[in-house]
């Protein structure tokens, strides 16, 4: 029996697919645990609208972190740190404190999307790279000053 995934199911695959399982298998398992649907026309049109409102969504979500990337490419994040002598910094700066303050300033970044997430211990401006989404990495200026 063909049947139309509405979830993930290990061995069989992923949501949305169509496969071909035992007659026994989709109906007592996979159409009562509400994991699949039987293929029909019906239900092929349905799949198909989805499948296109998905693709709008996921367009829309690209489009908003390629804004997000031009927004942190102006923007430089400004740090006040103490340091001893010859400018070497008392502790460091890390992705949580970094996602603080673009908070405060009204932009939202997950702080598990960082790549590079080695603190930051120097003085001086020093650029991290965060995915905002799939293939669009954004750059944020951090600027670490000396305390006065």
């Amino acid at each position: 029996m063909k049947v139309i995934l509405l979830n993930d199911v290990k061995k069989v695959g992923k949501k949305g697919d169509v496969v071909e399982v035992a007659d026994g298998y989709a109906r007592n398992f996979l159409i009562a645990k509400g994991y699949a649907v039987q293929e029909t026309t019906t239900s092929k049109k349905i799949l198909e609208i989805q499948k296109g409102e998905e693709a709008e969504n996921q367009a829309e979500l690209k489009k908003e972190a390629e804004n997000l990337k031009n927004k942190l490419e102006n923007l430089v994040v400004e740090f006040k740190v103490r340091s001893g002598k010859e400018g070497k910094v008392f502790g460091s700066i890390s992705t949580k404190q970094i996602v603080e303050e673009l908070s405060k300033m009204g932009i939202k970044v997950d702080k598990r999307k960082f790549i590079d997430t080695t603190p930051i211990n120097v003085l001086g401006t020093t650029i991290v790279k965060v995915e905002l989404y799939k293939g669009v990495v954004g750059n944020i200026k951090c600027h670490l000053s000396e305390m006065e």
